[in-house]
């Protein structure tokens, strides 16, 4: 079993400007690369695990969603970091959909545990919304912590 650290993506990753969609809108949070890449050093799996109302709502389609989550994979493979698509779940679906992925339910986190047999009491989720943090509680992952959107992640020792 492997272990993982899961993230959100919008305010965790890059600044959540609101329903970001596209290249020129994403803006990685100062020093989370680094951060990412410290913890795959330390043998943990990230994962992404992202509410994406915005394709729900037609803000924007999961074409737009994947090409931007293309070019946030490229720059962090640049620093480093090993990831692919499969390490990115999102949830597409409106709140009142009722849906099982969407924060805060664990939908997201069980999936990602079944396709990378991850041990999750060994695993940490990195959220900026309780929704993150009760995902992370319902799915057993072992450490939470809930930071300030959109600032550096300070303080969290892996």
């Amino acid at each position: 079993m492997r272990r993982a650290l899961f993230l959100d993506r919008d305010g965790v990753i890059n600044i959540d400007h609101g329903y970001v969609s596209r290249v020129e809108d994403f803006e990685f949070v100062p020093g989370v690369l680094t951060f990412i890449k410290t913890a795959q050093e330390k043998g943990y799996l990230p994962i992404v695990v992202t509410n994406q109302s915005g394709i729900g709502r037609g803000y924007y389609d999961e074409a737009d969603f994947w090409r931007l989550s293309e070019y946030m994979m490229e720059r962090m493979r640049e620093e480093g970091i090993k990831i692919d698509k499969e390490q990115i779940f999102f949830c597409p679906h409106r709140s009142d959909e009722g849906c099982d992925c969407r924060k805060p339910k664990p939908g997201m986190l069980l999936s990602a545990q079944k396709r990378f047999d991850i041990d999750m009491a060994q695993s940490v989720m990195i959220g900026d919304k309780e929704r993150d943090i009760e995902a992370a509680r319902q799915a057993g992952v072992g450490q939470s912590f809930l930071v300030e959107p959109n600032r550096p992640i300070d303080g969290i020792i892996l």
